[in-house]
């Protein structure tokens, strides 16, 4: 399955300035492609090529953006197995997670944004009754507010999922009018460039939609600093985030970013603990822990806490752990030896800090791969560094809190808001803490998503909101005309 990709500048596929770089299958340490590595002059192309595509894109009508849209989408579905193998190679991601999380999800958001397109972008205001004076003779002015295009969007993409993060930028700010360029993890870029292969064969216009990849961090910075960049949109870690920040806050480019979470899972004495622990479980499960939504730091009530651990150890034990193509496979790889280091040494610190390892906590006996053991460490306090710091593997931590008060202050005792979770079987109750809590989303008895409701973080979580038609706002800018009545 071997393959060699080139960059897309331009509508044209080109030979990489810098070479290659080899993209390895986090499951079987074996190469799946190699990736091209990008010069910061070949960014700055793409960028300009961006650029010199947006007033045509900007202008054209939202039945053709649409239509390129669902006809892409049609692409992807039509080569969906495919697609599944190649990211299920890249991530290392269960056969279920890699069809039905990451191509099909991929898929579902050209759609939506093929219709988001075609959203009314004008909102008329109240007329207004102005008297004479400086500005101008008395009248009644009329007032629309309308969404344009912000310019060429960089879209800087996360290694977690291949296929639904770039599709959540690269469809709405299409659907806009935008131009982007793409530069997605070095982890995995190999989807990225099947998605802009579904894209050109849809009829996408040449500089419209341009893939940059590299492993090297200059890459990702020329992508951010280029002067034809309007729009930063950034999923990934904080640390890069706020780097990211720094340089757009020079120029003034607009920001979108969804970074880190630490996501805390508060379960009152009431609540229903098997749901409680179907969702917590998701942790372990989904992704091996790499996503940043997951209930990660659990604050239970006392009368329930022994009981919880106990189950939660419970569902550990059942989650097998290996190949992620093999049938019955709950917990594949991690993205890379790198990150497993990373999230072991995080496990080692729960311990000297005090916590105590309920479940996991040693490297499962696999030949080849970059395999973590779920891992459940109970007895922590909120000071320990594996609760506040996020760790991005399949790891879940359970601290013990006394009452509502003490879990609703500890849930905010934290740099991150991304989505916490309540549960109790007093729903008024659920609702009352989630009111209190500093996140951009709550779950209330479930880990589930509605894909319509506004999506991002509070404090070091990110900035901005996207899903749903909350991205179309996102990658707009609201322009306000005016005339006389």
């Amino acid at each position: 399955m071997t393959r060699t990709e080139r960059l897309l500048i331009g509508g044209a596929w080109t030979e990489p300035d810098a070479g290659y770089y080899e993209v390895v299958d986090p499951a079987t340490e074996e190469v799946v492609g190699l990736a091209p590595e990008a010069s910061r002059a070949q960014v700055h192309e793409a960028a300009a090529a961006a650029r010199g595509a947006f007033d045509a894109w900007s202008r054209s009508k939202p039945e053709e953006r649409a239509a390129i849209l669902d006809r892409a989408a049609d692409v992807m579905a039509r080569d969906a197995e495919r697609h599944t193998v190649l990211a299920q190679a890249e991530t290392g991601a269960t056969t279920a997670t890699a069809r039905g999380m990451q191509v099909a999800v991929g898929v579902s958001r050209f759609r939506r944004y093929a219709r988001g397109a075609l959203e009314p972008v004008e909102r008329a205001l109240p007329p207004q009754i102005n008297e004479a004076g400086p500005m101008g003779r008395a009248g009644v002015f009329g007032a629309v507010a309308a969404r344009r295009a912000v310019g060429v969007v960089s879209c800087v993409t996360s290694y977690n999922n291949p296929w639904a993060n770039p599709a959540g930028k690269i469809a709405p700010a299409l659907a806009m009018g935008n131009t982007v360029v793409v530069k997605p993890a070095p982890q995995d870029p190999l989807s990225v460039y099947a998605m802009a292969r579904a894209l050109e064969e849809a009829g996408v216009p040449p500089g419209v939609v341009n893939v940059v990849t590299g492993s090297a961090a200059a890459v990702g910075e020329a992508a951010v600093d280029s002067p034809d960049v309007d729009m930063v949109s950034f999923t990934g870690s904080t640390a890069v985030g706020q780097r990211i920040g720094e340089v757009c806050g020079r120029e003034l480019k607009r920001q979108l970013m969804e970074l880190g979470g630490k996501g805390a899972a508060i379960v009152l004495d009431d609540a229903d603990l098997d749901s409680a622990v179907r969702g917590i479980g998701t942790t372990f499960a989904f992704y091996s822990g790499q996503i940043c939504t997951a209930p990660t730091r659990v604050l239970a009530q006392r009368g329930i806490y022994e009981r919880l651990v106990e189950r939660l150890a419970g569902a550990v034990s059942f989650m097998r752990v290996g190949d992620p193509r093999a049938r019955g496979t709950v917990v594949g790889p991690v993205i890379s030896a790198a990150h497993r280091d990373r999230v072991e040494s995080y496990v080692a610190l729960g311990r000297e800090e005090g916590a105590r390892v309920v479940a996991g906590g040693e490297r499962p006996d696999l030949a080849r791969g970059f395999y973590v053991a779920p891992t459940l460490l109970a007895d922590c306090t909120n000071r320990m560094r594996v609760v506040r710091e996020e760790v991005f593997g399949p790891v879940v931590v359970v601290v013990p809190v006394d009452d509502e008060e003490e879990a609703v202050a500890l849930a905010n005792d934290s740099d991150y808001g991304l989505i916490d979770y309540v549960w109790s079987g007093d729903v008024a109750r659920a609702f009352r803490v989630a009111a209190r809590l500093r996140a951009g989303g709550v779950g209330v008895n479930t880990v589930g998503r509605n894909m319509e409701a506004p999506f991002g973080g509070f404090k070091k979580s990110g900035v901005g909101r996207d899903v749903g038609s909350y991205a179309l706002h996102a990658y707009s800018e609201l322009q306000a005309v005016v005339w006389p009545g």
